[in-house]
């Protein structure tokens, strides 16, 4: 697959091409559910459970008379009434982890930029230097002339380029990540993927490598 790369300031910049073995595989929607799903529930965290009764390190002793005491039959002083005591009926700990194949994971984010690639929303980028004008004014009247839409995920290579991410924190719909982070679950849910040169090598070598 042949797609043109464009420079910041909406210039052709040359062709590149795209490994169909990663850009070019039918999506299915089942697959792409199964990997966001796995995602979203890995992201939650423990749920933290109460100390109830027999979780408290207080005496088991009997502290009172069971009659004649003028006050309730106590046994002990782990009982939820007492200050320090278990609480009752509370939450559980509850683990939110789930397992899922390595190759589903890859065949997964190889769907997902194929789903772009496919419908028009990927974008190619020749890279993201802004040179000295790294500003959020200039960078978002570029973005403009682009057309990215209302959101972007723009994927570059190891390291990030410090201009452009200072010039896109401040953007709204405008997110930025190295090519090693790259997920199924943000490219779903972002409209437009914009990748760089380094980026797409970066991909193609972890599927290739």
């Amino acid at each position: 697959m042949k797609v043109k790369v464009q420079t910041l300031d909406a210039k052709a910049g040359g062709d590149i091409q795209l490994d169909d073995a990663v850009f070019g595989v039918d999506p299915r929607a089942d697959i792409l559910h199964r990997v966001v799903t796995w995602q979203l529930l890995n992201r939650r965290g423990t749920a933290r459970g109460a100390r109830e009764r027999s979780d408290v390190a207080r005496t088991g002793k009997k502290f009172g008379r069971q009659k004649g005491g003028g006050t309730a039959r106590h046994g002990d002083r782990r009982a939820p009434i007492f200050i320090g005591g278990g609480k009752a009926h509370g939450p559980r700990v509850r683990e939110f982890t789930a397992s899922l194949n390595k190759k589903i994971r890859a065949l997964g984010l190889k769907m997902a930029l194929s789903a772009k690639a496919q419908g028009g929303q990927l974008v190619v980028l020749d890279n993201l230097d802004m040179g000295e004008d790294a500003k959020t004014k200039a960078l978002k009247a570029k973005l403009g002339k682009l057309g990215f839409g209302k959101t972007a995920l723009v994927i570059d290579g190891d390291a990030l380029n410090v201009g452009f991410a200072r010039a896109s924190s401040n953007l709204e719909g405008v997110n930025l990540m190295p090519a090693v982070g790259a997920n199924v679950y943000d490219i779903m849910r972002h409209e437009t993927l914009v990748l760089t040169r380094a980026a797409v090598e970066k991909l193609e070598a972890r599927f290739n490598g």
